[in-house]
C-alpha cells in the first residue's frame, strides 16, 4: 500500500528560483517616499539618494507605488514592473516630478569570480548628456554611456581608485569620485545621480551589491 505521505509529483518539482531587489531613490528634487509593492508598505521614508535593504521575492509581476514619506492620497509613481526568476535588481526611481519612473538595473551574476574587484556604471542624471569614466591616468573604464544605461562589470585590482565621469570625447570632469576602495571579489556599481549645473548636484552612489554576499541561483 502506497504510503499518504507519497506524492509522484514531487520527484519532478523543482525549487522555485527567487530574486532580490533593492529601492534607490535617485529622483532629484523629489521627498522622501514610501514603498508600497502591492499596496503593502515595504519601506518606509526613503530619502534622495539611499538605498534599501534587499528583499527577497517570487519571480512575477508587481505594482510599484510610491507616495511622499507619511502620505497615502496621491502617489508620486504608480508603475508595474515583472521580476523574473534567479536575478538580482536595484529598482531605481528616476527622473523629476511630475514625470518620476522606475528603472530596473540588473546585478548580473558571475559565476567562479577571480580574486579582482568588479565594477559597472549606470548613469542616472536626467540632464546630463552621455559620459566616459576614467582613471586620472586617462585610461577610459566605461565610454559614451547615456542616461538610464547600465554597463557590464569589468575586473580590476583590488585597491583605492579615483573615477573621473566626463561628458564623452572630453576631457572635462563633471564629476570627480576619490577614495574608492574596491575589495577583491565583491562587486559594485558607480551610480551617478543628481543634476548637472544644478540642485542637488551631480553625485556617486557606490553601494556594494548583492552578488557579493547574497545566495542565489540565476535562471
Amino acid at each position: 500500500m502506497q504510503s499518504p505521505l507519497y506524492d509522484e509529483s514531487s520527484l519532478y518539482r523543482v525549487a522555485p528560483m527567487n530574486s532580490y531587489i533593492r529601492v534607490l531613490h535617485a529622483s532629484p528634487k523629489s521627498p522622501a517616499v514610501d514603498v508600497y509593492i502591492n499596496d503593502m508598505l515595504k519601506f518606509k521614508n526613503l530619502s534622495y539618494g539611499t538605498f534599501t535593504d534587499y528583499v527577497e521575492v517570487m519571480s512575477g509581476d508587481y505594482n510599484v507605488k510610491l507616495y511622499a514619506a507619511g502620505t497615502k492620497t496621491t502617489p508620486v509613481l504608480n508603475k508595474n514592473v515583472f521580476i523574473p526568476p534567479g536575478k538580482i535588481y536595484t529598482v531605481s526611481a528616476i527622473g523629476t516630478l511630475p514625470n518620476i519612473d522606475l528603472l530596473l538595473v540588473l546585478e548580473p551574476k558571475v559565476n567562479n569570480p577571480t580574486n579582482n574587484a568588479y565594477v559597472k556604471f549606470t548613469h542616472l542624471s536626467p540632464n546630463a548628456g552621455a559620459v566616459d569614466v576614467a582613471l586620472p591616468s586617462g585610461k577610459i573604464l566605461f565610454k559614451n554611456v547615456k542616461y538610464k544605461e547600465s554597463t557590464d562589470y569589468i575586473q580590476v585590482p583590488p585597491g583605492t581608485y579615483t573615477f573621473e565621469v566626463r561628458p564623452t570625447g572630453t576631457k572635462t570632469i563633471a564629476l570627480y569620485v576619490p577614495n574608492v576602495r574596491l575589495k577583491a571579489q565583491r562587486f559594485y556599481t558607480v551610480y551617478a545621480i543628481g543634476l548637472a549645473g544644478g540642485h542637488p548636484g551631480l553625485q556617486a552612489l557606490i553601494p556594494l551589491d548583492g552578488s557579493s554576499y547574497l545566495d542565489f541561483r540565476e535562471d
